[in-house]
């Protein structure tokens, strides 16, 4: 503050101005009044300053001000947004956490669910393996079945020429028939028998397997290739087929005519009749020097053979069909269960028909003992046999296709 000291003196000055002083030293004081002046110059030109300096510091405090209230404001503004935030922030931390133990639960639902899933996978593929196994087996066991029918079929359809063969040379041999087992003709018969110096061929023909749709068209060729026999000047114009009684529902014709030969399609329960019929000629080799009442009887008596012999065929083959109708019922509608325990004793079963093993004709008296035995044990039974009634129901019954002609 050195540059008020001049101001300071003068004011110091003027205090302690005695009268000579005033008289004998205004020079000195003119001069400290000039540089007092100065002073007040400087003085005011500092006050200006400062009122300057001042209006600024004021313009600068008010603005400070200003922005101190704005930065209050702001404060409380940030205050209040900072706990909205802070509220906010706890709100989603509360739900983070909320969320987190959701996210845990569902991993646990989860690792189950896959776990449950894992465990559903092993037993379907377990099931699945047992259905594909039982199924395979089920497979297996059919086409073993469907194997061992067939089987069974051919073992039938081959025993077929042996056992014509066999009930030939038994009829032979019991009524006196020369059997021929070495033709002297071409070609190899099954079977051929003797009758007046004239050969009879008798064929065994049987399907190939459990289709017999094709059977009739495999007879008509068979008939056909029958062509070489027929031919040869000692066979018998008339050969005859013998078929399984089981295919005589497949067929509706028993008879082929051609132009030579004649072919006639027969069951083994027919071989015994025929073979009588055919013997009958034999009996009357000298048939012409028969008078007309003989032949009159002969014919009668063959006719009546050859009727009966059609008769047994047309009733076999309506038994064998309504037999294997009821054999396929039976599959089809028997429970799978009872259908394989009746199956087990079908196979334990055993028929053996009688056997024939003495060498001589069978008395009729015998026969009809038999038959009368049967018929008490019937009547017994309360099984109703009006033979007459079945006779007239039988001949009613037609014989003969309208288109034959016969």
């Amino acid at each position: 503050m050195a540059q008020f000291d001049h101001l300071k003196h003068l004011l110091e000055t003027l205090r302690n101005l005695g009268f000579w002083e005033r008289l004998f030293s205004w020079k000195r004081i003119a001069e400290r009044l000039v540089l007092a002046d100065r002073e007040l110059s400087s003085v005011e030109t500092l006050c200006r300053e400062q009122d300057k300096k001042l209006q600024l510091f004021q313009t600068e405090l008010q603005w400070q001000k200003q922005q101190a209230l704005s930065n209050a404001a702001r404060k409380d503004e940030l205050t209040q947004d900072a706990a909205q935030w802070k509220e906010k922030y706890f709100q989603l931390q509360r739900e983070f956490d909320q969320l987190q133990q959701q996210h845990g639960v569902l991993l646990a639902n989860e690792r189950s669910r896959q776990q449950d899933h894992s465990r559903a996978l092993d037993s379907l593929s377990r099931i699945e393996n047992r259905v594909r196994e039982e199924r395979r087996l089920e497979l297996e066991q059919r086409n073993q079945a469907a194997i061992e029918k067939l089987e069974q079929l051919k073992a039938t359809w081959s025993a077929h020429e042996q056992q014509v063969k066999l009930a030939i040379k038994a009829i032979c041999q019991r009524h006196t028939i020369d059997y021929i087992d070495t033709v002297p003709f071409r070609g190899t018969p099954d079977n051929a028998i003797s009758i007046c110096e004239e050969f009879v061929v008798l064929d065994a023909k049987s399907p190939a397997g459990d289709d017999t749709s094709n059977f009739p068209g495999y007879l008509r060729d068979q008939a056909e290739r029958a062509l070489k026999y027929a031919k040869q000047p000692s066979v018998k114009p008339e050969i005859y087929f013998i078929v399984p009684a089981t295919t005589l529902a497949t067929l509706s014709q028993f008879v082929y005519k051609f132009a030579d030969y004649t072919v006639y399609i027969i069951s083994v329960d027919a071989l015994e009749p025929v073979l009588l019929n055919l013997k009958k000629i034999e009996e009357y080799e000298f048939a012409k020097e028969l008078t007309p009442e003989d032949r009159n009887t002969i014919c009668s008596l063959l006719g009546r053979f050859a009727h009966l012999s059609k008769r047994r065929i047309q009733v076999d083959s309506f038994f064998a069909r309504q037999f294997i109708q009821l054999a396929y019922k039976a599959e089809a509608d028997l429970p799978k269960d009872i259908l394989a325990s009746v199956i087990e004793f079908e196979k334990s079963e055993k028929l053996n028909p009688p056997q024939e093993k003495r060498n001589k004709a069978i008395p009729l008296p015998e026969i009809e003992k038999d038959i009368l035995h049967i018929r008490q044990e019937a009547d017994s039974r309360g099984i109703i046999m009006k033979e007459e009634q079945l006779a007239d129901g039988l001949s009613n019954l037609p014989l003969y296709k309208p288109e034959d002609g016969s």
